[in-house]
C-alpha cells in the first residue's frame, strides 16, 4: 500500500499510519497480494478521494461503506466507478434524484464523480479497500478507524460541512460530527433495495446548495458531463 496522501491531509493525519492498526492493515494488505487476491482499488486509487479533495476545499461528504469490488469500478470515490463502466444501480438513483431536484439535469452515461471531488465533495468510503468480488471482506480490518478519524478532523476543524449520510451505515457516523457546527442530512440509502423508502425526494444536493450558499460558499454543480 502506497501512502501518498494529498500535504493537506498528510499534515492532519501523519501520526496515524505510525499507528498499531495501520501497520496491521498494511500487514494485511500485504498478505493480500501474496496470496494472490486481486484488491480494489489499485493502489495508486486508494486515497484518491484525499487527492481530488484537499482537506482545506471539503464542502460537502457523502459516506459510502467500501468500494465497489467488480473489475475496473472502483478507483477512490464513494458511489463513483472509472469512465466507461456503467454507472451501478446506486450511482443510477443518485442521478434519478438528481433530475428530480433540477429539471435540467441531464442524466450521464459516465459514473465519474471526479468533478464533484474538485469541487469539494469528499466521497469517503469507511473502508478504503475490498477484495476482488467480495462484498465487505476488508471491512473491520482497520480502515473504518482511520476514516473515522477523517471524519472526526473534519468536524474539529471546519464548520458549515453538509454530510450526506445516506442509509443505517452511513446515519451511524452522525456520532462523530458536531451538529452545532455542521450540517447533517439523512435519508434512506441510493440502493434499489431502499431507494423508495426516502432517498428519492430527499431534495439533499438541492439543500446542501442552500446551505453553502447561505454561508457564504460556493454551490457544487452536480452536473456530470
Amino acid at each position: 500500500m502506497s501512502i501518498a496522501l494529498e500535504p493537506s491531509w498528510l499534515e492532519i493525519l501523519k501520526d496515524e499510519f505510525e499507528k498499531d492498526y495501520m501497520v496491521k492493515l498494511k500487514a494485511f494488505l500485504q498478505q493480500e497480494k501474496e496470496a494472490g487476491y486481486t484488491v480494489y482499488p489499485k493502489s495508486k486509487d486508494i486515497f484518491n478521494a484525499f487527492a481530488k479533495t484537499p482537506f482545506d476545499d471539503v464542502k460537502v461528504v457523502i459516506i459510502g461503506q467500501d468500494p465497489y469490488h467488480g473489475a475496473g469500478q472502483a478507483h477512490g470515490l464513494s458511489f463513483s466507478v472509472q469512465k466507461g463502466v456503467p454507472p451501478p444501480p446506486s450511482l443510477l438513483n443518485i442521478f434519478k434524484e438528481l433530475k428530480q431536484e433540477f429539471p435540467e439535469y441531464k442524466i450521464p452515461q459516465n459514473g465519474d464523480l471526479t468533478y464533484w471531488a474538485e469541487q469539494g465533495v469528499l466521497l469517503l468510503n469507511a473502508t478504503l479497500t475490498v477484495r476482488a468480488n467480495q462484498a465487505g471482506s476488508h471491512q473491520k480490518k482497520g480502515w473504518e478507524i482511520f476514516t473515522n478519524k477523517v471524519i472526526q478532523e473534519i468536524s474539529d476543524r471546519k464548520e458549515n460541512v453538509v454530510f450526506l449520510l445516506w442509509g443505517k451505515f452511513a446515519q451511524a457516523k452522525g456520532e462523530l460530527i458536531d451538529p452545532q457546527k455542521h450540517h447533517l442530512l439523512m435519508s434512506a440509502h441510493p440502493s434499489p433495495l431502499a431507494a423508495h423508502n426516502g432517498f428519492f425526494g430527499n431534495d439533499h444536493f438541492l439543500e446542501a446548495n442552500v446551505i453553502l450558499e447561505e454561508n457564504g460558499i460556493e454551490p457544487i454543480d452536480w452536473q456530470i458531463s
